[in-house]
């Protein structure tokens, strides 16, 4: 066991690797009655091109697995889970997105068992060609459901706009075509590769004890799964530096008309406090310039072009990147218009450096204030660790922020060349 400290922030991350691969993280929260635990992959809806774990040749599987398996790996022969965390007094959830999967839990009793539970349920896959033909139903109604969402549809044809081969461009869900190709065999191929314990982290917070954690999860491992393996070995296209597409419009179902509107990053591979940093001071760049305090968000809010839903933010790993601001309004194109002017202008002038040091202060003080959340912890530590990064830095990252660096950022990576818009109109 060791322990790794930040005495600015006055936190610990407990740490032990266990003889399977597994690493073990806990954070103490002493006197909280709630507990998080977050047993998460390194494997999301991109991970789609790969070399199976004991194989030579990469193979492609249809999109849609990770999340498939997120859904199958809830099914169990014997027991309802989620029936059996609700008599815990636990409440269980997971999700897929582009690049992990997670299956986390929160309870203020019986937190031991309920840990025990979701160690054997993830690791006790549970396919056969009858339920596994039985959750294309569901997802397929899922997918359908998606696709008849404003939001969504402005939101992904967006990222299709920006996109030419990166798979961040296809649903997290996959298609109807692609869950249809999918089967029991291709589940465990994937699951065997993506589920190993080396290329999962569990994290834990909460005033508990870390050596019962660590004799907890002993117990309940599987001990037949394969030990600590070589790096996975993932293909992802090289996907070209230009956008596909600058202007995509549908129709459907809406009152007033949705806008996404996304700037391609190519500032690509990075990865720990390089990838955070950049991140940090893009999110720090969009607030200048997009947030309520802003000088364009204040006019265009009068003149009735957006309203409160008007917001913007970035998201990026080492293979993608893209910052999105997005809205409702009867005049999109009038707002990207003013939203690329101001962009220009701004390149002209310096950044306000009372602006950004009040905005850098409001995101410092963000930060403390959700080291009193056990979720906001729980899900930015695995947010970020898969990318050789803890959380337990960042308020020192984000400090050593300077304005150069903001307005660099802004210089090096938001230009009209990879800016995409997206509209949603209504049908009549």
């Amino acid at each position: 066991m060791s322990i790794i400290e930040n005495k600015r922030i006055e936190e610990s991350i407990y740490f032990q690797q266990l003889d399977s691969g597994l690493n073990i993280y806990f954070v103490p929260k002493k006197g909280y009655k709630q507990k998080h635990a977050i047993f998460a992959a390194d494997y999301g809806s991109n991970d789609n091109h790969f070399v199976p774990i004991g194989e030579r040749d990469p193979i492609k599987v249809p999109a849609g697995v990770a999340h498939f398996l997120e859904h199958k790996l809830f099914e169990d022969r014997d027991m309802d889970i989620f029936d059996r965390f609700s008599r815990l007094g636990a409440s269980v959830n997971a999700y897929t997105n582009f690049n992990q999967t997670a299956y986390l839990f929160s309870t203020t009793e019986n937190f031991y068992e309920s840990l025990e539970l979701l160690v054997k349920f993830v690791q006790n896959p549970y396919f056969t060609d009858s339920n596994v033909e039985k959750e294309k139903g569901i997802i397929e109604q899922e997918i359908r459901m998606y696709e008849d969402s404003p939001n969504w549809r402005v939101y992904f044809n967006c990222l299709n706009g920006m996109y030419l081969d990166h798979p961040v461009k296809i649903d997290i869900a996959g298609t109807v075509k692609s869950i249809r190709e999918i089967d029991k065999d291709i589940l465990y191929r994937c699951y065997n590769t993506f589920y190993s314990p080396s290329n999962m982290v569990l994290f834990i917070t909460g005033d508990l004890s870390f050596e019962r954690i660590v004799d907890v999860v002993k117990k309940a491992e599987r001990k037949d799964l394969p030990k600590a393996v070589e790096e996975i070995a993932r293909v992802y296209p090289d996907e070209p530096t230009k956008i596909q597409k600058q202007y995509i419009e549908d129709r459907l179902a809406t009152s007033i008309p949705l806008f996404s509107i996304g700037i391609k990053d190519n500032k690509l591979n990075m990865q720990g406090n390089e990838l955070v940093k950049k991140d940090l001071v893009t999110n720090l760049l969009l607030e200048i310039l997009f947030g309520e305090s802003s000088k364009l968000y204040n006019e265009l809010y009068s003149k009735g072009l957006i309203d409160n839903n008007f917001t913007s933010y970035f998201t990026g790993k080492v293979d993608y990147g893209h910052s999105l601001v997005l809205g409702q309004s009867n005049e999109p194109n009038r707002v990207y218009d003013e939203i690329l002017k101001h962009i220009k202008d701004a390149k002209k002038s310096s950044i306000s450096k009372e602006a950004f040091q009040r905005i850098k202060n409001k995101n410092m003080g963000g930060f403390l204030i959700g080291l009193n959340s056990l979720n906001f912890i729980s899900n930015y530590f695995v947010d970020n660790y898969f990318e050789d990064f803890l959380f337990i830095d960042l308020l020192d990252i984000l400090d050593s922020i300077e304005i150069e660096d903001v307005e660099n950022r802004l210089v090096e990576n938001i230009d009209e060349e990879n800016m995409v818009l997206s509209v949603v109109k209504p049908i009549h």
